[in-house]
């Protein structure tokens, strides 16, 4: 059994994976905002799931966008095992369309965000000399489409600096990876975020008719059986990626519709690696 902190558990990956981890016979710190306000719900439906499962499932209000929230969160957790970085928002829309706020809140909660979790139990994992990152990038890491450029600049971002932790914990015994799902019929596209100055907006008609037609080919692939859009699938990734010794696990693992990205980490991989061994940097903890 393992301490698993989650964030963003309110819906999609988060909630799923609170309730399967947990089901798995792990102890699973479900994190969320607004625990006695709009997702009060979801709160009251993982707590009923692990009583009526005999599962162990501790509710924490957490907002990953503010310092003082998850210091309050984590005071009330003396171990973890294993930190999934799930919390997240897309914002959508011509780059212009943005005010620098809007940015800045983006950026805040999908990289600053996982920063502060980090930090909060970085001590207490540095004190087991073992522990597991898994941070919840995207496909739109690793690759950029018009609509979607302050969302992009937030998952490469995250990916640079995941990149970064799992070099600078690795001698620690702490294992940092990123978990990149393509689209999920999950509620993504219905919670995306728009810029607010809509007069520049009406000026880039070419990049609305590319975001509807992207979702509409998005949602086509929901529809068929057959394609990768389980939330599941997700959910599975992060079970085998907590599993696997430390020291094994990989740096990126991509997970559904990846629009042929799985190419450009497969190619890129074997270049990281020779980088590494040219400069005598750990890729990960000695199992």
């Amino acid at each position: 059994m393992k301490k698993v902190l989650i964030t963003g558990c309110s819906t999609g990956f988060g909630f799923d994976s609170a309730k399967y981890l947990s089901s798995k016979g792990h102890y699973v710190y479900a994190s969320m905002r607004n625990v006695e306000g709009k997702n009060q719900q979801s709160a009251l439906e993982l707590e009923r799931f692990a009583i009526e499962n005999g599962n162990k499932i501790e509710v924490l209000e957490m907002d990953v966008t503010s310092d003082e929230s998850v210091s309050a969160a984590i005071a009330h957790v003396s171990e973890v095992d294993v930190l999934i970085n799930n919390a997240g928002l897309g914002y959508g829309g011509a780059i212009e369309s943005f005010s620098a706020g809007e940015v800045l809140a983006q950026l805040d909660l999908n990289i600053v965000g996982t920063v502060r979790t980090a930090k909060a139990v970085l001590p207490l994992m540095r004190a087991q000399k073992k522990g597991l990152i898994i941070q919840v990038s995207s496909g739109a890491g690793r690759a950029s489409f018009p609509g979607f450029g302050v969302y992009h600049a937030s998952k490469w971002g995250l990916e640079g600096l995941s990149e970064s932790m799992r070099y600078e914990l690795a001698p620690l015994g702490i294992d940092v990876v990123l978990v990149e799902p393509g689209p999920f019929s999950t509620n993504f596209f219905g919670n995306i975020v728009t810029g607010q100055n809509i007069e520049i907006t009406d000026a880039y008609q070419h990049v609305d008719a590319f975001f509807e037609g992207f979702q509409n080919q998005v949602k086509g692939a929901f529809e068929d059986s057959n394609a990768p859009t389980d939330p599941m699938l997700v959910v599975h990734a992060f079970e085998k990626l907590i599993d696997l010794p430390a020291g094994q696990r990989p740096l990126r693992t991509m997970v559904g519709l990846d629009f042929g990205l799985q190419a450009l980490n497969d190619a890129v991989e074997p270049i990281r690696k020779g980088v590494l061994n040219s400069m005598g940097i750990l890729d990960g903890p000695q199992s």
